[in-house]
């Protein structure tokens, strides 16, 4: 890095402190804030109440964790046990129609708040994830990738009738077609990335990422029945986003979105999560 480039860095890490801090103080200030630090802010509210408060153009990268809408009553297998599916009321289908308007409302909303050349990332099954392909296009947002995020040690099926799920599909879409959108390919191609099987060294970095499920050590503070491991946020946050950058994760769960964020210097964090105890669980990992 040059010395110009280390001042033009620098000038842009107090430039974004700045309009960090002024989306807080001014934007958000009728919201008490759960958690906050120099670079991180949490909330523990409904995340359309933030995104409504939220001015235009002012975020990077989104990466939002919906609600799968998976809690009906069934059962899956959790640690070689038989456990129900239900999470909670939050994960509760309210029919199709008001499931894809609840989509619509959430992702309408993203796109308000992104910068022109900012890029949101949206994690899924197939309970969820065509729903949310289906509203970005109809958004007019510009998909750029959708990645299979393998699951090497996925939970085997009980009912033996069908194939087992051993993946996620997260859909990453830039918020403007015509944009300049961030993506560090170098990072992507040349890092390391000993966890995940697939991904041979200096060479591009694939659609499939093979990642195992979240570590126990990363559970000490707690549980979130669907968190997320730090080897698949820490990619994420890595490949589309630069120091100075903005962050917002609107179903911040288990906050995992916010520690990448935190082991990355210069990344500023905004997290909301409507459930009291998960907020908890995030502030106690994000400090």
């Amino acid at each position: 890095m040059t010395v110009q480039q280390h001042l033009d860095l620098v000038e842009k890490t107090l430039d974004a402190g700045s309009v960090f801090s002024k989306i807080i103080t001014n934007h958000l200030h009728g919201f008490p804030l759960y958690y906050n630090s120099e670079k991180a802010a949490l909330y523990n509210e409904d995340c359309l109440s933030i995104l409504k408060a939220l001015p235009e153009n002012c975020i990077d990268m989104i990466f939002a964790d919906p609600p799968y809408f998976l809690s009906n009553n069934g059962f899956t297998c959790q640690g070689g046990k038989m456990v129900s599916v239900n999470k909670g009321k939050w994960d509760k289908s309210k029919g199709f129609e008001n499931d894809l308007a609840f989509h619509n409302l959430w992702i309408s909303e993203c796109k308000r708040v992104l910068k022109p050349e900012g890029t949101i990332w949206i994690s899924g099954t197939y309970h969820s994830i065509y729903a949310c392909g289906y509203i970005l296009q109809a958004n007019g947002y510009h998909i750029l990738n959708d990645i299979c995020w393998f699951k090497p040690n996925a939970s085997p099926n009980l009912s033996c009738r069908f194939f087992t799920a051993s993946h996620e599909t997260l859909l990453w879409a830039r918020k403007d077609e015509k944009a300049k959108h961030t993506f560090n390919y170098g990072k992507m191609k040349n890092g390391d990335y000993p966890e995940d099987k697939i991904k041979q060294p200096n060479l591009q970095m694939r659609s499939v990422w093979s990642i195992a499920l979240t570590k126990p050590s990363e559970k000490q503070y707690g549980k979130h029945p669907t968190q997320k491991p730090y080897d698949l946020l820490k990619r994420i946050v890595l490949a589309s986003t630069n120091e100075g950058d903005i962050v917002l994760d609107p179903f911040c769960g288990s906050g995992t979105t916010g520690v990448a964020c935190q082991n990355f210097a210069n990344r500023y964090f905004i997290g909301v999560e409507v459930e009291t105890e998960y907020c908890e669980l995030s502030k106690n990992r994000l400090s």
